[in-house]
């Protein structure tokens, strides 16, 4: 055999070697780290989409109200209104007013910030006399109030029969 072919053939055959495990050893398996990458990545994004809809719930909770207009609200309703009276309220009448006012629920921003669980809870505490009224409808209507939308409150409440819809 001749050694000026098998020389070049061995060397071919040893630099293949030398860079395949070179390759080996410099390249990383990178799934482990992808995969980590990935964990991290959803538990981020879902962390993020917690975060904004916090905010969100935050915005909505805000409340923005307005000067109270008695004018506006008597040409609307036909009647005087006073400012952070309840029983403006659809279904709210003297006795719940007062029944709220002891929580300090006294003004339509109390009302409106108050969650429906907060006024069975309220409604609950003196025993069946209350538990027949519905409060689904009042922190909304409250919001209208005190914000000032009477026009709307007060087609809403047109659908409303004692506070339900």
């Amino acid at each position: 055999m001749n050694l000026c072919i098998l020389i070049p053939v061995i060397t071919g055959i040893i630099s293949a070697l030398l860079g395949y495990l070179l390759g080996k050893l410099l390249t990383n398996d990178n799934t482990a780290d992808i995969e980590l990458w990935k964990t991290r990545y959803v538990a981020l994004e879902s962390e993020l989409a917690k975060c904004r809809s916090q905010v969100m719930a935050m915005e909505e909770n805000q409340l923005s109200g307005v000067a109270f207009d008695a004018a506006l609200a008597r040409s609307v309703f036909g009647k005087a209104i006073k400012e952070n009276d309840l029983k403006v309220v659809e279904g709210i009448g003297p006795k719940i007013e007062e029944l709220f006012n002891k929580f300090e629920i006294t003004t339509w921003e109390h009302l409106a910030t108050t969650t429906v669980e907060r006024c069975h809870e309220i409604l609950d505490s003196e025993g069946e006399r209350f538990r027949v009224h519905d409060p689904e409808t009042w922190p909304e209507q409250a919001r209208l109030a005190y914000q000032g939308k009477w026009e709307k409150l007060h087609e809403w409440q047109q659908q409303l029969k004692g506070g339900k819809l």
